[in-house]
């Protein structure tokens, strides 16, 4: 019975020592390997007093070690704390306050950042440093070759903590919000996807999502506890679509995650052959909504792949439902469902007083079950609001989403409820104009995001767009284009042309920075009543 994340590589590494687990690059860690290392850590953090419990900071970039040191902050019973090694020491430093980190665990890559963290944080409530990179560190407690010099065996403490991570999103008010999340929450979701996927040791698994980001737990554990291998993608590949597409053909991947931009990234430059990926069988992806024309493109050129659309936030572990593709679309305006949900969760959609609403109507997505979230670390005001219970009792995430079933008991997503806006009068949801938008086959990339209007009119709809190579795209094109499929009232009055629009650490658009980059733009824009 496993109980922690990180005793599936224990029993791997007791079956198949040799066997590899995590490569990158030509480095490759084995399956024996992967639990030394995370063992010599364990016993190198608990040597310098690392308690059960304590919160313990990764500031490095993703490769093989990295995953070596995760599980070996497991190992030591402490709750493993990613940071993004793109963010500002400002918001490091927040982070790092809010979860009373115990442990900075850096490498090369922390560097330069360290002392103005340092400064941000304060000395006095400053974590410990453990240095992972070369060379020494200034202020480090330990380094490279005390955890290498350190005995490999050791009785494994375990988790003594339900909690394995805490995983900071963007608030709402500039503030990282901490989800918690349990080894159980993890185990159960892992569970689900070895039966339904059915991964196995003959499997490669590409590791996509960054270190912070709750999609590379499937990567990671997705791989390790079927006995498969884990391929990291390398960061000077994941930019450019032709070197992309060529190392999933090089590492002979069975399985491809990503959010969806990666996606149309891909199609956007017809990277991907006629029967591409002779070896890839599972095409999973999650976190925003794939158009359907780029499932269309994915599935006429990869006949032999099973397509899989993943649903479900942060709060509520990796995902929530699922929907396996049972046959190419009709067309790029039919929508791809959000499906049905994973064994052992639950999915709701609500009125405002939290009832249920039957099929066909609009409401907001609730969801429950085994991969729920305790809620976020040392916040109960924010947990108390997002966590609800209904009449009858069952805890639920309040998720935001706007959703409806339909009469085959199948969730569609239909947008955000801070994207319902008022223009011209008219209620109008964001996210149905954005699908339209993104129907066009003369767009790589889009998105429609609402700014501030002037008088009675409300908020402006903004679309930003980008053109498919050697497109000649106008807005008035545009605008003839999405009469035929949308009333007058939603067409967006604003239009910019991009060159890549803005993506966040996790690949998925960046709409408070999109908004940003627009507004100052407005008046120069093109305008389109």
């Amino acid at each position: 019975m496993i109980t922690a994340l990180h005793q599936w590589v224990t029993g791997q590494s007791q079956r198949r020592p040799e066997a590899t687990a995590v490569v990158m690059n030509g480095n490759c860690l084995s399956y024996g390997a992967l639990e030394s290392s995370a063992n010599r850590l364990a016993r190198t953090l608990a040597e310098h007093g690392c308690r059960p419990g304590q919160r313990v900071a990764l500031f490095t970039a993703k490769s093989p070690q990295a995953i070596a040191v995760l599980l070996g902050i497991y190992k030591a019973g402490a709750i493993y704390v990613p940071l993004d090694i793109a963010s500002p020491p400002r918001r490091l430093a927040a982070i790092l306050s809010a979860c009373e980190a115990t442990w900075l665990l850096a490498d090369q890559p922390a560097h330069d950042v360290l002392d103005e963290l340092r400064r941000q944080v304060g000395t006095r409530v400053a974590p410990r440093l453990g240095w992972l990179g070369e060379g020494p560190a200034e202020h480090a407690a330990f380094c490279t070759k005390e955890v290498m010099n350190a005995p490999e065996r050791l009785p494994v403490i375990g988790a003594a903590t339900e909690v394995a991570h805490i995983l900071f999103t963007s608030g709402s008010t500039g503030t990282p919000k901490g989800v918690a999340i349990t080894h159980a929450n993890v185990i159960h979701f892992i569970t689900w996807a070895l039966r339904y996927f059915g991964i196995d040791v003959g499997d490669r698994l590409s590791g996509h999502a960054p270190l912070p980001f709750d999609l590379s737990f499937f990567d990671i554990f997705g791989s390790l506890a079927a006995g498969a291998e884990l391929h990291l993608v390398p960061p000077e590949v994941s930019p450019f679509a032709d070197k992309l597409s060529s190392w999933i053909r090089e590492q002979a991947l069975t399985q491809w995650f990503s959010v969806p931009s990666v996606l149309n990234y891909l199609a956007g430059f017809d990277a991907v052959r006629s029967n591409d990926f002779p070896h890839l069988r599972r095409l999973l992806w999650c976190g925003e909504v794939l158009p359907t024309r780029t499932l269309m493109y994915w599935m006429a050129r990869l006949p032999h792949v099973r397509f899989t659309n993943l649903y479900g936030p942060t709060e509520t572990t990796i995902a929530s439902s699922h929907y396996t593709v049972p046959r190419h679309p009709r067309g790029a305006h039919e929508p791809v469902p959000i499906g049905r949900p994973c064994d052992g969760e639950s999915l709701r959609v609500l009125d405002d007083n939290l009832r249920p609403l039957p099929p066909g109507q609009i409401g907001q997505i609730f969801i429950g079950g085994a991969g729920l979230s305790p809620g976020y670390w040392g916040d109960p005001d924010k947990t108390a609001a997002a966590f609800v219970a209904t009449p009858d009792g069952e805890r639920l995430y309040r998720t935001g989403d706007l959703g409806r079933f339909d009469e085959e008991g199948l969730l569609y997503f239909v947008g955000r409820t801070d994207s319902q806006i008022k223009s011209r009068g008219y209620r109008v949801e964001l996210g149905e104009i954005e699908m339209a938008v993104n129907a066009l086959n003369i767009l790589r990339d889009a998105a429609v995001v609402a700014l501030p209007g002037e008088g009675f009119d409300g908020a402006v709809i903004h679309c930003a767009y980008v053109p498919a190579r050697e497109a000649a795209v106008t807005p008035a094109a545009l605008c003839r284009e999405l009469e035929r499929m949308l009333p007058r009232y939603m067409l967006p009055a604003r239009w910019t042309r991009f060159g890549e629009l803005p993506k966040n650490a996790n690949g998925k658009i960046d709409r408070r920075r999109l908004r940003e980059l627009l507004q100052p733009h407005a008046a120069v824009a093109n305008h389109y009543a």
